[in-house]
C-alpha cells in the first residue's frame, strides 16, 4: 500500500511547521475494531479471494499484525465480529417484519426476500454466511452460522403454521415444517450460487416468482 503524500516528506524539503503538517489522528479502540472488520469484509468481497490471512489484513490496513491482536484475541474473534453483525442486522429486520405483517405466506416471503437482499448488498458477509470464508477457520464459527439458519427456519415454520392451518391440512405442523425447510434451503442455495459465481449472478434473480411457486 502506498503511503500518503504527507507521511514521508522529500529529503530536501524544509522542516514542516505546525500549520503545514496535519496531525494524523489515532483512531479510538472501538473505531479501530470497526475498521478492521470493515476491511476484512471488503477483502472477502473480492471474487476468487483465497483465505484471508492476518498478514494480508494488516498490510491492507498498513499496520502490524501485533496491532490487530491488540483489538482481537485471534482471527476467529474477527470472524465472530462479522457474524455478530450478520445476526444483529438480519434478526432486527426479521423482528420488524413479524411485528408489522400478519403471520402467513406473505410474512414468510418477506423474510426470505430480506435475507437474500441482505446477502446481495453484503457480498463479503455472504461468503461468511455460506461458510466459504470459514473453511480453514475454527469449527465453532461454522456452527454459529448453522445455528443462524436453524433460527431462520424456525421463524419461517412459526409464521407458516397459521397459513397452513387455513388450508384445512390434516397435518398443518408437518406441512409448515416442510415448507420452512424448503424455503431455508432455497435461500441458502441462492446465497451459495451468488458467492460461487464470483458475485456475478444475482441472488435475487427471479426471486419473487420463485418464492410464489414455493408458497
Amino acid at each position: 500500500m502506498q503511503n500518503d503524500e504527507t507521511s514521508v516528506p522529500p529529503a530536501d524539503a524544509a522542516p514542516a511547521t505546525d500549520e503545514s503538517a496535519p496531525v494524523r489522528k489515532r483512531p479510538k479502540p472501538g473505531e479501530r475494531r470497526v475498521q478492521i472488520l470493515q476491511t476484512l469484509a471488503a477483502m472477502l468481497e473480492r471474487p476468487g479471494a483465497e483465505r484471508v490471512t492476518t498478514a494480508a489484513l494488516a498490510a491492507q490496513l498498513d499496520v502490524s499484525e501485533a496491532a490487530l491482536y491488540r483489538h482481537f484475541a485471534s482471527k476467529a474473534q474477527m470472524f465472530e465480529g462479522l457474524i455478530d453483525f450478520i445476526e444483529q442486522s438480519v434478526f432486527t429486520l426479521v423482528n420488524q417484519i413479524t411485528e408489522r405483517e400478519d403471520a402467513g405466506r406473505e410474512q414468510a416471503a418477506r423474510i426470505v426476500t430480506m435475507l437474500v437482499q441482505f446477502a446481495e448488498k453484503n457480498p463479503g458477509m455472504t461468503r461468511v454466511m455460506v461458510g466459504d470464508a470459514l473453511v480453514y477457520e475454527n469449527e465453532r464459527l461454522q456452527n454459529r452460522m448453522n445455528q443462524f439458519f436453524d433460527k431462520i427456519e424456525s421463524t419461517l415454520r412459526q409464521v407458516l403454521r397459521d397459513a397452513v392451518a387455513t388450508d384445512t391440512s390434516a397435518t398443518p405442523t408437518v406441512d409448515a415444517q416442510v415448507r420452512a425447510a424448503a424455503l431455508t434451503a432455497f435461500a441458502v442455495g441462492r446465497l451459495q450460487r451468488f458467492a460461487r459465481s464470483g458475485f456475478r449472478r444475482p441472488a435475487s434473480e427471479h426471486l419473487d416468482a420463485a418464492i410464489r411457486l414455493m408458497l
